[in-house]
């Protein structure tokens, strides 16, 4: 998985939903999903873009696509594709709605695609399943079917039933690489290391002259702090493709985390330069201000955020530009400073809510920013309105059944029982909560602390502080503070 679609964040909705294979022209019992078009020429351009897509390189793929659907205009699956390769969240939403509109012209494989792309998008993960569910029925020999249900699995943490649905997508089609690097990655969350290892030495041996393989395996070298290993492995990505500026990202988080933050920008600042687009260059700007945060300089970050801002406000990106705000918000909030980060979350809200963007969205906006109107009110001191406001979230998260939410809501209830001392509480709500967020494994280990369990709270401690993820908000919070927790520090 790019580490550049991990920063993009309508793209993480949906990673790896690319299209269906097959023809309309023939018939249907090869059992795998059709493709439906007008035009030879446009299908021949959108596989080739499928192929780019496959391996990750989303920008060269934008410009296949953009000529596919000027060969074919009602060309659904392009559309939905070239959503996905777009630069800015505005560009992502015109180009999806434009295969949404398409929706009844496709064969059932493409339709049921795009409505399970639509449900990710507007956070319905139960409607999102069963789209994915029906599409594996009707296609059982379709490798990309199986594929995007072990994606939508691993998405919602299930991790094992991933597992499953990868090794049938790659039983389908041995030579189809999406799913070993998928297996890769589920394997690592797992911790299974020597299976994750094998996967990606598989994905590298199909695809030996691709830089996603080593950008991929990097990322394990990473997450299992063998940073001078990973950052020699994230050369062999940029040896095959200088500007593949994913694992320039990945050389900043080793980087970082050996405590080299002004070599870490330097490196962003490369990747910065080599930017094609503007996505590109808020992806620099985001990861820049992550090594901020990890090295404590909130002043500087929120700088970098600003930039960020700018370059969504030239273009009037909403949803971009209410993302952002979002993130300037949890960085004033991290300085206590409360009043400033609530003002940026409601200024947030508006914006969405004031957008042509979907009810769905809107919902889901709306429990953002009670999750955030929650936190702030118990920091403030107000815990019996904190509560009424925690146990709202969970009561929506709950009727939404989105699973993702509810681990967020759980983790709400967890940090108002912490702050009210009540440290049996927090950790049954925390352990409801996200595993994968290192935030979360922090502040587990300030409940056992609390109960005096310091065999436990170093225990969480140094899991937070190790999790070496890609830079990421959560971990840039959570690193140094759990780092200094080590050992009675």
């Amino acid at each position: 998985m790019s580490t550049l679609l991990r920063y993009s964040a309508f793209l993480i909705v949906s990673v790896l939903l690319f299209a269906g294979f097959g023809c309309t022209q023939k018939k249907l019992d090869d059992g795998k999903i059709p493709i439906t078009t007008s035009s030879k020429e446009a299908r021949e351009l959108y596989l080739r873009a499928r192929d780019l897509q496959d391996k990750f390189l989303i920008q060269e793929s934008r410009r296949v696509l953009e000529q596919a659907v000027a060969l074919d205009p009602d060309f659904a699956l392009a559309y939905r594709d070239l959503a996905f390769a777009q630069p800015s969240a505005k560009g992502f939403f015109e180009k999806f709605n434009k295969a949404r509109e398409l929706v009844d012209k496709v064969s059932e494989g493409e339709r049921l695609w795009i409505l399970a792309n639509e449900a990710g998008i507007n956070g319905d993960p139960v409607k999102q399943e069963e789209y994915f569910r029906q599409l594996v029925e009707k296609y059982p020999k379709g490798e990309r079917a199986y594929n995007a249900l072990g994606v939508f699995f691993f998405g919602q943490q299930k991790y094992n039933k991933a597992i499953v649905e990868f090794r049938k997508a790659t039983e389908l089609a041995p030579d189809f690489s999406p799913p070993y690097n998928m297996l890769g990655y589920a394997n690592r969350t797992l911790e299974n290391y020597g299976e994750a290892e094998a996967a990606f030495q598989k994905y590298i041996k199909l695809n030996p002259v691709d830089p996603n393989p080593y950008d991929s395996y990097a990322e394990l070298l990473l997450k299992m702090g063998r940073f001078e290993e990973s950052i020699k492995t994230y050369n062999k990505a940029l040896m095959v493709k200088p500007d593949f500026v994913p694992s320039h990202g990945g050389i900043a988080a080793n980087l970082t985390y050996e405590g080299k933050y002004d070599e870490a920008r330097e490196q962003l600042k490369k990747f910065y330069d080599i930017a094609k687009d503007d996505g590109q260059r808020r992806t620099a700007l985001f990861i820049t201000a992550m090594t901020y945060i990890d090295e404590g300089k909130y002043k500087e970050a929120l700088a970098a955020i600003k930039e960020q801002h700018a370059l969504a406000e030239n273009i009037n990106d909403t949803a971009a530009m209410a993302g952002d705000l979002g993130i300037m918000a949890n960085i004033l909030y991290e300085q206590g400073r409360y009043d400033d980060a609530l003002e940026r979350y409601r200024t947030s809200l508006r914006l969405i809510m004031d957008s042509e963007l979907s009810s769905e969205i809107k919902a889901n906006a709306k429990r953002f920013f009670l999750y955030n109107d929650a936190r702030i009110t118990m920091k403030k001191g107000d815990l019996k309105a904190a509560e009424t406001k925690c146990e709202a979230h969970l009561e929506q998260t709950t009727e939404a059944e989105n699973l993702n939410q509810i681990r967020l809501s759980h983790e709400l209830t967890g940090m108002l029982a912490l702050e009210q001392k009540n440290y049996a509480k927090a950790l049954e709500e925390f352990q409801q909560g996200n595993q994968q967020n290192p935030y979360n494994l922090y502040r587990i280990a300030l409940a056992f602390q609390g109960q005096k369990n310091d065999q436990k709270a170093e225990k969480y401690f140094k899991k937070a502080a190790e999790f070496h993820s890609l830079l990421n908000m959560n971990y840039a919070f959570a690193r140094t503070k759990a780092e200094k927790m080590i050992g009675g520090k």
